[in-house]
Parts: structure tokens; C-alpha cells; sequence
């Protein structure tokens, strides 16, 4: 028996800032009660989006990054997670037509089409009436091939605001108004850096999510949504390998707490599948790390704002240099280069951080990096081979302050993005890798390859695993 049909969509705006993640949260907390279960997808490099619809659907939310991904690869991924569930929303990025030129290439777009799906599109009413059909009219023309299955009015501040708009919809579109989403007296989402709050550091996230599905149980028309929703057979789900009752699986630690959440889940699915048995680690209330961790994976996050515990934790920092100064794998992304820092400057305040490599970091108000990135490996290290070559992006406002290092040392070769500095990324120490690039497991299988032999060989060496040499 075939299994049964996902009823699936794109969800997309004008810019952004449209209001996308409120409607995409709201929409997915909704479909819950209506169904057997909706699984997320972000389309682009996020991880705080990913993360409040994550929270939203109960499970994961999956990144589908046309730039980061090969087109095989994205189909793979979406109709691979489709299997048990009645709905999949998949929240673009930008707006729709935004790709990386003018042509719109890795646009939110040209994902609809690959993926075959309708946009629902999300217009921001602000200030605006008969425009809004101007604007629908425009992205409608613009390319035949989209299939929309209606519009969202988001920012509605009156009833006569809304009947206008639908009126000048209903006259000059063919594309039905199916809900709409009040202006709300204070934001749901609180914004900081490049956009909203994580919800692990919101303390109302719950209640958010919770009022965001009442508004759309309330505003849209979820019926008319659902019927223009395309059904697609899912992929059933992969058989996992089964190690022999005799094999060590090798333990990857990962700092997962509210400073570090920037972690794509299929990297961490990455490495369960090939064997690795991972260990969430709090770090800034944990004394140490695990003693009996064959790597250590930290990922990016807002270490800034929890500086002050991190420099507290003076156990667990120095536990850190232990494990690493052994020989530790180590892969830190970003927020976990910057944790492996000597120190950071916050409002003349400086906290000490890891101490692994000389160097202090501080915050801009201005993005220092956001977007995509591309580096060739040209220095030895434990993860990369030398002469490989990798897409990733970057996602920050912190900046180097002071670094007792030479530039030739860093491993990694800038084709693309800022790096740590002068076109170049990758501090190296022992078995330690520390760069600015995020990188996406489904895009890069090199990473999860590299993470996994720097881990065998630690254990081997370390008397764990029998050594195969």
C-alpha cells in the first residue's frame, strides 16, 4: 500500500520583514489540529526562523538551501521527511523572486518550482489599499510558471482597511484572499541582530505560539488552504544501520544550550547516521565536558549574551582547554569560534572566554558578514582535506578586536564572504578547526566524513577503539 499524500506549499513574501515567520508559525501551529502532523522546511540559511517553526510543529524544521544544495539532493531532503505527516510548509526567505543577481538565481521562486508546490503569498498591507493588488498583479505577470494559491493580507489595522483590499483583489487578481493577519499591538516576535529573537531565549515562546494559532484558527481560511495544497507521495523513510552488538559507537559532544543554538538538524542527523551517539552539553552550567567524548561539536548561536555566564563558568572553560590540549576533535562554527577566543569586549566589559586561541573579539551594530560564502582548504588541518573546496554562509555582527596570530596560519582561502580576516578563515590548534562559515551537511558531505575520521582516530589513539592501521 502507497503511503498516503502530503498536502504540501510554499510560503513566501513581497521582502523581507513581510511578516512570513508570524503567518508560517501561526499557519503550522493551526494545521496540527487538522491533521496527523506538519513538518517544517526553511528555505536559505536560518536557523532562528527554523528554529520558532520548529517549536511551532513539535519536530524538526529541515533547511532547503538550493545555493548550498545540489537540486537532487533538495528533493531527496523534502520528500524524505514527508513520511508520517498530513501537511509540510516549506517558508521561503527574502522576497520571492530575491535570489543571489539579477536573475534571481536560488531564489524562493525557483525552490517552488523545482519542488512543484504553490505559494501562498504573504503581502505586508501597511499603509497601503488598492497598491496590494498592484503588487499581487506583478508577481502573478512576472513569471507565468509560479502557481499561487492565494494571499495572505498581513499588518490589516481596520475592517474598512480589509474590505478595500479584498474588493481591489477580487477586481483586479484572480487569486483569492485567504486570510488575513491583524495588526497587532505589540510584536510576537521580539527582534535583535539580523531578526527575530531565538525562542530559547524568549520566555513567552510557548505562549507565542499559542496566540499565533488562534489568530490563524480565527483569520484564515484553513479549508481554502488546505484544498489548494499540493499532494505529494512522500519518500518512505530510510532503513538505519544497525552497529553489531559488539561495536563502540564513537560519542560526539555538542554545546547546545542558549548561547549556542545554531545547529542545522541535519548535521546532527548527519552524524547519527553514521554511528556517532551525541551528548547535548549545557555550557554555562555544566562543570566539564563529558570525559568520554571522541569530538566536540560546537555551533553558532548569541554567546554575547550570555558572556557573563560563560566567564563565570570557569570550570567548564577550562575543561575545554583540557580536552583540547589531549587532542580533542573540535569543530566550532561562528558562536564556537568565538567561545574558543581569548575574551570578548562587550560595553567596555570584557569577559574571558575558552582560551584556546589569542584572540579577543567584540561586537559591531553594523552586520560584519550575512550571506553566502565559499572557501578552498589550503593548510592542513582534521576535518578538510587540502585542496577541498566548500560552500557554507555567514551570519554575524562580531568582529576581531585583537589577534596575536599571523594571517598565513588560517587554513581556509576566502572565494566568497568575509572570513575571520583578510580573505582568509580556519584558526587551527591540535585537532581544533574554529571558522566563521556555517556549513549544511546535505550540501557538504565532506563534513560529516571528516568530523566522523578525526573522532575514530582520537578514540583509537585514546585506547577506546582498536586501532585498524
Amino acid at each position: 500500500m502507497s503511503p498516503e499524500k502530503v498536502k504540501c506549499l510554499v510560503l513566501a513574501g513581497l521582502s523581507g520583514g513581510s511578516g512570513k515567520s508570524v503567518v508560517s508559525v501561526g499557519l503550522i501551529a493551526a494545521l496540527k489540529s487538522h491533521g496527523k502532523g506538519v513538518v517544517p522546511f526553511k528555505k536559505g540559511p536560518d536557523y532562528i526562523d527554523a528554529g520558532w517553526m520548529t517549536k511551532a510543529a513539535g519536530q524538526p524544521c529541515y533547511n532547503l538551501d538550493p545555493y548550498l544544495m545540489p537540486v537532487e539532493t533538495i528533493a531527496t531532503t523534502f520528500q524524505s521527511h514527508l513520511y508520517g505527516n498530513s501537511f509540510a510548509i516549506v517558508e521561503g526567505n527574502r522576497g520571492l523572486f530575491d535570489g543571489v543577481n539579477a536573475s534571481g538565481d536560488y531564489s524562493t521562486a525557483e525552490l517552488a518550482l523545482q519542488l512543484d508546490l504553490p505559494v501562498l503569498l504573504v503581502v505586508n498591507c501597511s499603509k497601503a489599499t488598492r497598491t496590494v493588488a498592484a503588487l499581487v498583479l506583478g508577481c502573478q505577470a512576472f513569471d507565468p510558471r509560479i502557481r499561487f494559491a492565494g494571499v495572505i493580507l498581513n499588518q490589516i489595522a481596520t475592517v474598512r482597511h480589509e474590505s478595500i483590499i479584498r474588493q481591489a483583489m477580487e477586481r483586479y487578481t484572480d487569486l483569492p484572499v485567504l486570510g488575513i493577519m491583524p495588526r497587532l499591538q505589540q510584536d510576537i516576535f521580539p527582534m535583535r541582530h539580523l531578526g527575530v529573537t531565538p525562542h530559547q531565549e524568549y520566555a513567552s515562546a510557548d505562549e507565542a505560539v499559542v496566540g499565533l494559532a488562534a489568530l490563524a484558527e480565527t483569520h484564515f481560511d484553513l479549508d481554502s488552504i488546505i484544498a489548494r495544497m499540493q499532494a505529494v507521495v512522500p519518500m518512505p523513510p530510510a532503513v538505519q544501520p544497525v552497529l553489531p552488538s559488539s561495536a563502540v559507537p564513537l560519542t560526539i559532544g555538542v554545546l547546545r544550550d542558549a548561547a549556542f543554538q545554531f545547529y542545522y538538524e541535519e548535521n546532527l542527523e548527519a552524524l547519527k547516521t553514521a554511528g556517532a551517539r551525541l551528548v547535548m552539553i549545557d555550557a554555562l552550567n555544566s562543570r566539564e565536558l563529558p570525559f568520554d567524548i571522541d569530538g566536540l561539536y560546537i555551533g553558532g548561536g548569541f554567546p554575547e549574551t550570555s558572556a557573563r555566564q560563560l566567564a563565570d563558568n570557569a570550570s567548564f572553560r577550562q575543561s575545554v582547554r583540557a580536552h583540547i590540549d589531549s587532542g580533542l576533535p573540535v569543530y566550532a562554527e561562528c558562536g564556537g569560534l568565538i567561545f574558543l577566543g581569548r575574551s570578548i569586549i562587550l560595553n567596555d566589559n570584557e569577559y574571558p572566554l575558552a582560551g584556546v586561541f589569542p584572540v579577543t573579539f567584540t561586537l559591531s551594530s553594523k552586520p560584519q558578514a550575512h550571506g553566502y560564502s565559499t572557501f578552498t582548504v589550503e593548510k592542513a588541518n582534521s576535518f578538510y582535506p587540502i585542496g577541498t573546496r566548500i560552500k557554507g554562509h555567514e551570519f554575524r555582527y562580531s568582529m576581531v578586536h585583537q589577534w596575536d596570530g599571523a594571517t598565513e596560519d588560517l587554513a581556509l582561502k576566502m572565494e566568497r564572504g568575509a572570513g575571520f580576516c583578510e580573505g582568509r578563515d580556519g584558526l587551527v590548534k591540535n585537532n581544533v578547526l574554529a571558522l566563521y562559515t556555517h556549513v549544511l551537511a546535505t550540501g557538504t558531505p565532506q563534513w560529516v566524513t571528516g568530523f566522523i575520521a578525526a573522532a575514530r582516530t582520537y578514540a583509537q589513539q585514546s585506547g577506546k577503539l582498536a586501532s585498524t592501521g
